[in-house]
C-alpha cells in the first residue's frame, strides 16, 4: 500500500512540476506534455507520455480547443495509443469531437457474461499453475466522430458516426493454459456465434440530443448535463456473398441514456453529484466482444469498458458485468478543501466519498448460457438481475478547472465482485 500513495505523491508532483510557468493569467495556449504514471488495479502500473493542450484564448475557464495523445503501456500487458480533439469553433456553431485509438492486451479480463460466472480469485492470472481462467488476447481499434448543434438555448441535436475493430483470440503466453479459459470453454461449448467468436468490424451510427446546463464541463459545480440517443449498427457482413448462405446477422438498435445532476451545497465548496445510466439493445442482437463497450459522447477515460472498472461501478472487477442491457449510478459529494496558487497556476485539494451501483437488466444469450452450466434460463435470469454495489472515497488534485488528477478507491459490497480497487488517473469519471 506504501507504494501505491508513494506512486500517487510522485504523479502530483510530476504533473506540478510540468506545468511550471512565470504569469498567473491564464490566457491563449497552455501545454502540458507530461509522464503518463497512474495506476489501475485492474491493470497495473501505466508508464508512457501524454499531452494535455488547451486553447483558451479569452474565454478561461472554458477552452476554444483541447487535443490529447497518449501513447503508454501497463505493467499487465495493455498497449494504448490514443489522440482525441474537441472544438466548438472548428466548424461555427457545431460542437466537433474526434478520437482514435488502438488498443492491444494480450490478458484483456473477461469474467463471462451477465456477472453468472463465480469469480475465484485463485483461478486469476497465476504463472505457477499456468491458470488465466478470466482472459482472452483482444486487441481493439476505435474511431469516433461526434457533432452537436443548437436546437434551443440548452438543448443541442447530437449525431455520430463509429468504427470499431475487435480481434479476440485465445492468450498467446506460453505461462498460461489457453484451453482452461473461460472465454475458450464458452467458445467451444457454443456459446457465441461462429462469425462473433473471433470479433469483427462494427459501424455505429448515433442520434439523439443533449441537454446541458452545466456552469463548467471539467468539475461542475451546478447543472444538468442530460443525453439520450440510438445507436445503430447494421452487420457489415451483409456486404459479403456468404451472408445470403449463412441465414443469420447481427444487426442492432442500442438505447443509451444518462442523467448527470450537480446540486450545489455550499457554493464554491461543496457539491453533491449523481450520474443514472441506461444502456440496452432494443432491437436486433449485438455480438458479445462489443457488449462491454460503454457508448458516451465525450471520453473521460481512454477505457470505455464496463460494467465495473474505473469508468462506471468502481470497485468493481473490470467488465464484472456484460450483459445485453443494464442499468447503473454514481454518486459522490465533492468537497473542494482548499486552493492555491503555485507556480503561476490555480490550484486547489478536493475530496470525493462515494457510492456506486449496477445491475443487468436482462439476459444476454439465455438459451446458450443455460446449456452451458445446465441450469435453467429462469434460475439464470434471477442471478442475473441483481444488484451490485460499491463504496469508497477519492481526492483531487485540480489545476486551471480543467486538469484534474484523481486517485480513486472502492470496495464492492459482494465477495464475487473482487476484493477492492485503487484507480489513479485523470478527470472525476462524470
Amino acid at each position: 500500500m506504501k507504494r501505491l500513495f508513494a506512486a500517487i505523491i510522485a504523479l502530483f508532483a510530476l504533473c506540478t512540476a510540468a506545468f511550471a510557468g512565470e504569469d498567473d493569467k491564464v490566457e491563449g495556449w497552455n501545454i502540458g506534455i507530461l509522464p503518463c504514471v497512474s495506476y489501475n488495479s485492474d491493470l497495473g502500473f501505466q508508464y508512457g507520455v501524454c499531452a494535455d493542450i488547451f486553447n483558451y484564448g479569452s474565454i478561461y475557464p472554458e477552452y476554444r480547443q483541447r487535443m490529447y495523445v497518449e501513447a503508454s503501456r501497463y505493467t499487465g500487458g495493455q498497449t494504448l495509443l490514443h489522440g482525441q480533439f474537441d472544438s466548438r469553433y472548428l466548424i461555427p456553431g457545431i460542437r466537433t469531437t474526434f478520437s482514435a485509438s488502438y488498443q492491444y492486451d494480450p490478458m484483456f479480463l473477461f469474467y463471462g457474461l451477465n456477472g453468472l460466472e463465480p469469480y475465484d480469485k485463485s483461478l486469476d492470472a497465476n504463472k505457477e499453475t499456468r491458470t488465466a481462467r478470466y482472459a482472452y488476447q483482444r486487441s481493439m481499434v476505435r474511431i469516433l466522430a461526434d457533432f452537436q448543434g443548437p436546437i434551443l438555448p440548452h438543448l443541442n441535436w447530437v449525431g455520430g458516426l463509429s468504427y470499431w475493430y475487435y480481434g479476440i483470440d485465445d492468450i498467446k503466453m506460453d505461462a498460461y493454459d489457453a484451453e482452461n479459459t473461460l472465454y475458450h470453454q464458452m467458445r467451444s461449448a457454443g456459446v457465441f456465434r461462429p462469425r462473433e467468436e473471433y470479433g469483427g468490424h462494427r459501424v455505429e451510427v448515433k442520434a439523439g440530443l443533449v441537454y446541458d446546463t452545466r456552469d463548467n464541463e471539467s468539475a461542475p459545480n451546478s447543472g444538468l448535463w442530460m443525453e439520450t440517443y440510438l445507436i445503430g449498427s447494421p452487420d457489415l457482413y451483409r456486404l459479403s456473398p456468404y451472408y445470403f448462405y449463412s441465414g443469420s446477422n447481427q444487426d442492432y438498435l442500442r438505447l443509451a441514456a444518462h442523467l448527470r445532476h450537480y446540486i450545489s451545497l455550499w457554493p464554491d465548496r461543496m457539491v453533491f453529484a449523481y450520474h443514472l445510466a441506461y444502456q440496452g439493445v432494443i432491437a436486433g442482437e449485438a455480438p458479445f466482444y462489443s457488449m462491454q463497450n460503454i457508448s458516451t459522447l465525450f471520453l473521460r477515460q481512454t477505457c470505455t469498458d464496463g460494467l465495473g472498472g474505473i469508468n462506471t461501478v468502481r470497485g468493481l472487477l473490470a467488465q464484472r458485468l456484460v450483459g445485453d442491457s443494464y442499468a447503473w449510478m454514481n454518486s459522490e459529494l465533492r468537497i473542494k478543501l482548499f486552493d492555491f496558487k503555485l507556480i503561476g497556476q490555480n490550484w486547489y485539494l478536493a475530496t470525493n466519498p462515494l457510492f456506486d451501483a449496477g445491475m443487468v437488466t436482462r439476459l444476454y444469450k439465455g438459451e446458450e448460457l443455460s446449456r452451458f452450466y445446465g441450469r435453467s434460463v429462469s434460475d439464470l435470469q434471477a442471478e442475473a438481475l441483481k444488484l451490485h454495489c460499491s463504496a469508497g472515497a477519492g481526492i483531487k488534485l485540480v489545476m486551471n478547472t480543467n486538469f484534474i488528477i484523481s486517485a480513486e478507491w472502492a470496495k464492492p459490497f459482494l465477495k464475487t465482485d473482487g476484493d477492492s480497487a485503487l484507480y489513479i488517473a485523470l478527470n472525476y469519471i462524470f
